[in-house]
């Protein structure tokens, strides 16, 4: 839904883009993270060389871990990394985006960490939700470079055998979120949308509060 989202939104700002489609490999970002540096190494090598194959000069992705290891850790000149906000910002400032259908929600936003603490956006998604007509945003306590991590990303490869007692993150991320008086929780990575959604459950706020990705937010505006 948020591939789809972004698709909407790009042919609305007339934006040129294609995808690998069954082409398209593995960033490796927590392949790294784990561990597995030769199969790291072995990705980039693969993803580079198509990259080069088809000319690609820019490269956007919504994940956040995808932007990180593809701007910092692939090699560096041959291509222009963004993330899916940072284009959409831009677009908004230029006047070639723009929103209309209003959303009368109060609305708060998740800092993914590798969008935020690792790679320093932190105004792009808020400038975005900002631009929506008829929304409340209001600001979390804990955010922008003090943003509480989801547990979502990283690899994760100890958490099935630890004990892991009392209330996970994301549960306090919810509940943060729902006292704040928020209706829809944004984000801006698919890990955080899917570890925060799980969390929603798990802490009984089906009721209370929706997790979004900032893209299908926008999206929903254009229709």
């Amino acid at each position: 839904q948020i591939a789809r989202a972004l698709v909407l939104i790009l042919q609305h700002a007339g934006v040129d883009f294609g995808i690998l489609g069954n082409e398209e490999q593995c960033c490796g970002n927590e392949i790294r993270r784990i561990g597995e540096a030769g199969l790291f190494e072995e990705l980039v090598e693969k993803n580079t060389e198509r990259f080069g194959t088809y000319q690609i000069e820019r490269i956007i992705t919504g994940c956040p871990h995808g932007l990180n290891v593809l701007k910092n850790e692939y090699p560096q000149g041959k291509f222009e990394v963004l993330h899916t906000t940072q284009l959409l910002a831009k677009k908004v400032e230029e006047g070639k985006l723009s929103f209309t259908h209003e959303i009368k929600k109060v609305v708060t936003y998740h800092d993914p960490c590798f969008l935020g603490k690792q790679n320093g956006v932190f105004d792009e998604p808020r400038m975005l939700l900002n631009a929506i007509p008829g929304i409340t945003f209001k600001e979390l306590d804990r955010s922008r470079e003090r943003s509480l991590c989801c547990e979502g990303g990283g690899g994760r490869m100890w958490v099935e055998s630890s004990s892991e007692d009392g209330e996970r993150l994301a549960e306090v991320r919810i509940k943060d979120a729902v006292e704040l008086g928020a209706e829809i929780l944004a984000t801006a990575c698919p890990l955080c949308v899917l570890t925060l959604e799980d969390a929603v459950k798990t802490s009984g706020n089906e009721d209370k509060i929706r997790v979004m990705d900032v893209t299908e937010l926008l999206a929903e505006t254009l229709e």
